[in-house]
């Protein structure tokens, strides 16, 4: 869900102050670190964009431009110096998180065509050499309205880069500003897809999620198309890039991904529920069930859980009541795909070519309704509308995590390593 008045609001705050936090109105004192540096007063080995040792995380174009949620760039390194050079294609001033091993994660704002210092002697756990090793790095991008565009990666002289393998599950979140983590302190880091796909631990995640879209392919909040066809594309359907791409945006390789997901989570509709967007039932279904029809043609092997919408809450005489839309469509979507109709001759739509195969197989049942009610409660949606609180997001990510758990099998493997950043609340004072 997206709202433009308080989203040119919005982006004034980040035009006019650069690492700025508000938390209930009030400004949060972050104290970013300062990582840019004159690379010339360094001795590094440098490595290109493209280097095969460079593992890139959710969506990126074939200029090494990030896209959607949460992209970002995963690799190991030798020694105690890590650099990057954010090519002239980076929105100055984009906020990263980043950090080795399993220790917590630090941000910095990054700039256009600058070299930036993120791992030096004095980085924690850099010395350490268990029990992560070769030490892996890490940064996911924040803003889901940003990108940043890899120029170079740095490393100390004499020292090199490791490729790491990927982990052996992935799963992939398809969704609005819900899932992008619009109005969370930390945006697409503090969002539940993120809370989910690392708080799994030992999992590959991505966000394709931008706020505004709707499922159905029509023009939502300025978005252009809706995911029915725009998750087929490298790029998201913000204002960068149309700057960008224009009307001629890459189509996503699915062959070239590293890692296949084994889930695909699916959160959409609250912007085709806004009457203004003027989304009848029948489209709605036809857009998510193509959608669905795709992602099960790009990931054959994939379980799609369909997660069921949350609208707010309003006041219900003297308590609190949650609304919803679109329930009982995405249950006959879900009823659908498990339908012995379905199942014998399966569909597959492609929103490239705009073309739906009849494929000569049958399939297993393979999509899932994942119901919400109950885990959110009013004040757990900030004063934004539908949005959760952080502490919303991370209700919503603890009960999917277990719903994946006792759906498909899936331990917890994170034991430790921080996943919500600054998240650290606690009283000293029993006497009251």
């Amino acid at each position: 869900m997206w709202n433009w008045n308080l989203a040119a609001v919005a982006f004034g705050l980040h035009a006019l102050v650069e690492g700025t936090i508000l938390q209930n109105g009030q400004v949060r004192d972050t104290n970013f670190p300062d990582t840019k540096v004159d690379i010339a007063d360094y001795d590094f080995e440098t490595y290109p964009a493209d280097a095969p040792e460079l593992s890139y995380k959710g969506r990126w174009d074939s200029m090494k431009v990030s896209w959607w949620a949460a992209p970002g760039l995963v690799f190991g390194f030798t020694g105690d110096r890590v650099a990057i050079t954010f090519g002239e294609l980076t929105t100055n001033k984009t906020l990263i998180g980043y950090r080795i091993a399993g220790m917590d994660w630090t941000f910095t704002n990054v700039t256009a065509g600058a070299t930036h210092l993120l791992v030096t002697p004095d980085t924690p756990g850099v010395h350490d050499g268990y029990p992560v090793n070769p030490l892996r790095f890490e940064f996911r991008v924040s803003n889901w309205g940003y990108g940043v565009q890899i120029d170079k990666v740095h490393v100390g002289k004499g020292e090199r880069l490791v490729k790491i393998p990927n982990y052996s599950r992935s799963i992939e979140f398809i969704g609005d500003s819900l899932t992008a983590g619009m109005w969370q302190s930390y945006e697409a880091l503090s969002s539940f897809a993120h809370g989910v796909g690392a708080g799994l631990g030992d999992t590959e995640y991505s966000v394709v999620a931008y706020p505004g879209i709707c499922v159905v392919d029509q023009p939502c909040w300025d978005n252009p198309r809706g995911q029915a066809h725009q998750w087929f594309y490298t790029s998201d359907t913000g204002g960068r890039a149309w700057e960008i791409w224009g009307d001629d945006p890459e189509p996503w390789d699915f062959s070239k991904q590293e890692a296949m997901p084994d889930i695909v989570v699916i959160n959409l509709g609250t912007n085709d529920a806004n009457e203004t967007n003027n989304v009848s039932s029948e489209a709605y279904v036809d857009g998510y069930t193509k959608l669905i029809q795709g992602v099960h043609g790009k990931y054959p092997k994939a379980q799609v859980v369909v997660m069921q919408l949350w609208m707010g809450f309003y006041r219900y005489g003297n308590t609190f009541v949650q609304d919803k839309a679109f329930d009982q469509e995405l249950r006959d979507v879900v009823e659908y795909f498990n339908s012995p109709g379905y199942l014998s001759a399966p569909k597959i739509w492609d929103g490239v070519t705009e073309t739906l195969v009849t494929l000569n197989t049958t399939s297993e049942p393979f999509v899932h309704y994942f119901s919400t009610q109950g885990i959110l409660q009013h004040n757990d949606i900030g004063p934004m509308s539908w949005h959760p609180t952080d502490t919303g997001a991370l209700k919503v990510a603890s009960h999917l995590t277990q719903f994946i758990k006792l759906t498909f099998g899936w331990e917890f493997v994170a034991t430790g390593p921080e996943i919500y950043h600054e998240t650290l609340y606690w009283n000293d004072e029993p006497n009251y």
